[in-house]
């Protein structure tokens, strides 16, 4: 099961190209939803004019280059803008999951050797965003841990977590039917295209361009402590005593 092409054996039902057209236009659509997003929510006319706005003191290039290494490594690669280490390593096991599991899956429609790794890691990148995204959903979510509120309680902000876990747990159903043999293993294709579908086609309403623009911010943010301008800014508060409910400690900072 976990070593062949789940994609290879759609070629009796879809034809390569069109797997792989579908895979194109996921691309496109993110691409379309991200740069709408920008734009409609004006996030780099901000930044930019902000950018402008703040330049107290010259930060040189030497200094330019240290910073964007210590945002690559600390806010993007190890997310350390997540103090609570468990809410980190959820975050952490979705992420990596989500890069491992989206390559897979264009290089195993893209090309269909059955002799290699790729069909492990396929499963270990799903696997991966299921134990990261149920963990975060059930028992990490600030309205469930802090507040109380009922685990199954769906907003429009929890649209990205939602699409994504729908269409890794199908696409993960779907490849053991099919590796069975099962005659269920078409129903479940079909809701695995359309949950994957949901998830690329709403970027624009969804939690999902913030990971291309996140980082940019977080240089920013460098930026402006390097360069003084954010100074005369208050520092953090002290975390609460008790968030929302005093029937659960804060575990979500």
């Amino acid at each position: 099961m976990f070593t062949n092409n789940p994609f290879a054996a759609l070629g009796d039902l879809l034809p390569p190209l069109v797997m792989q057209v579908y895979i194109v236009l996921m691309i496109v659509l993110v691409a379309a939803g991200t740069l709408f997003d920008i734009v409609h929510k004006g996030s780099a006319r901000y930044f930019l004019n902000n950018w402008r706005k703040t330049k107290s003191k010259h930060v040189d290039a030497g200094e330019l280059v240290s910073i964007a290494v210590k945002t690559a490594v600390v806010d993007v690669l190890a997310s350390g803008e997540f103090c609570n280490a468990r809410r980190r390593i959820a975050h952490l096991l979705t992420m990596y999951g989500f890069l491992l599991y989206a390559i897979s899956t264009v290089v195993m429609v893209f090309s269909y050797s059955t002799a290699s790794i790729w069909p492990q890691l396929w499963w270990l990148g799903g696997l991966m965003i299921l134990v990261g995204g149920y963990w975060f959903w059930f028992f990490i979510r600030v309205d469930v841990a802090a507040e109380g509120n009922s685990t199954f309680r769906v907003m429009h902000a929890d649209l990205f977590i939602l699409s994504l876990l729908g269409s890794v747990t199908l696409g993960l159903i779907w490849a053991f039917l099919q590796t069975s043999a099962s005659s269920g293993a078409s129903v479940f294709f079909g809701l695995y295209v359309i949950a994957t579908t949901l998830l690329f086609a709403s970027v624009p309403w969804s939690k999902f361009a913030h990971m291309f623009f996140k980082p940019a911010a977080a240089f920013e943010k460098r930026v402006s402590y390097a360069n003084g301008t954010r100074s005369n800014l208050p520092g953090p508060a002290d975390k609460p005593e008790q968030f929302g409910s005093a029937r659960t400690a804060p575990r979500q900072y």
